[in-house]
């Protein structure tokens, strides 16, 4: 360490292998944290000579009643509902709302994070990106005793309140509705394995099959990047041309969905006759397509309003205050893009 660098916790923390937020609840001797991680925390923080940044400290005894909230996308229904939930739970209650995008990337995720840390914003509110599996950017702000809130895309080991929905059961009432209707062979075009809700309506997905009987084939599973409509339309390509065909797709979210119906459509193939198509997430323009879409609900406003909740209670209350955990609920929505085919088939 060189003697004119100032040592800092995620110094300490990289050093010990620990999180920055355990360092953090180290030095305070917090009861969560074990007799022997605090002593060897404080003796290597006393041996190189760690002296706390008092200005942050002190800065932190005031609120500046702004916060700060980090989504991947701004022109996102979805995303959009959940902006506008926060934004009037945050102004009922006096506070300011700073919007910042990931744009779906960890680089730009920590570029924002560590400019509203920079700004010494009283909270933040975050949906991870779907690249982020590590979180020592958001930590920092947990060292800084400001109170992180993490929404829809999460990471399920950072310990901070959390407002999901559950995509599981989502996903299980989706693919059994299938079933139900006759659709034997469902494929899934699913998103990337590190993230969560993404496995979790794998999980929906998987169980709703292996408790009708039927079998999970590797060839109808297909891994998105980047959840585009792009992707829906590869993949449905892809699908299609198997020697036997899906004659259902389940697909992870809404714009995935209608790259599978655009597919269709220029094919000839018809929705629901001989395909049926399920999304996720119950955009708007699923209601204009023709088929229309059946899809999954995620309230997105009440997202961001509960999230906002949960900070401001973080806010008043302190650091040390239970980490709740909510989970609102997910619900099939059918429209034309499913039919029955237990008679026909």
């Amino acid at each position: 360490m060189s003697e004119k660098h100032q040592l800092t916790l995620k110094d300490i923390a990289r050093e010990l292998g620990l999180a920055v937020s355990t360092v953090s609840r180290a030095l305070k001797s917090h009861p969560d944290i074990s007799e022997e991680t605090i002593k060897m925390v404080k003796e290597y923080a006393e041996k190189h000579h760690y002296v706390p940044n008092l200005l942050a400290v002190n800065f932190r005894k005031n609120k500046t009643y702004n916060i700060g909230l980090i989504i991947p996308e701004l022109v996102h229904q979805f995303f959009s509902s959940i902006i506008s939930g926060v934004i009037k739970e945050a102004n009922d209650h006096g506070y300011n709302v700073m919007i910042c995008q990931s744009n779906e990337h960890v680089d730009d995720e920590k570029k924002v994070a560590k400019a509203l840390l920079n700004s010494r914003v009283d909270g933040v509110i975050i949906s991870l990106s779907n690249e982020t599996e590590e979180v020592s950017h958001l930590e920092e702000f947990i060292a800084a005793d400001i109170p992180v809130v993490q929404v829809d895309k999460i990471i399920e080991s950072f310990d901070t309140p959390k407002v999901i929905v559950n995509d599981y059961a989502g996903a299980f009432q989706a693919v059994s509705h299938l079933v139900q209707l006759g659709y034997r062979r469902i494929a899934h075009i699913r998103g990337r394995m590190i993230v969560q809700h993404s496995n979790e309506r794998y999980r929906g997905y998987a169980e709703a099959l292996e408790k009708n009987g039927i079998h999970i084939q590797e060839e109808y599973i297909k891994i998105c990047d980047q959840l585009t409509e792009d992707e829906g339309y590869v993949y449905a390509e892809e699908l299609m041309a198997l020697p036997e065909p899906p004659d259902a797709i389940f697909c992870v979210t809404d714009l995935v969905a209608l790259g599978v119906m655009r597919y269709l459509r220029e094919k000839g193939i018809g929705v629901p006759d001989e395909v049926g198509v399920v999304g996720f997430s119950n955009w708007k323009l699923g209601e204009v397509v023709s088929p229309t879409l059946s899809t999954v609900h995620q309230p997105g406003y009440e997202l961001g309003e509960k999230a906002t909740e949960l900070l401001l209670a973080k806010i008043n209350k302190g650091m040390d205050s239970p980490n709740d955990r909510v989970v609102l609920s997910a619900d099939l929505i059918v429209r034309e893009s499913v039919k029955a085919l237990s008679l026909e088939k």
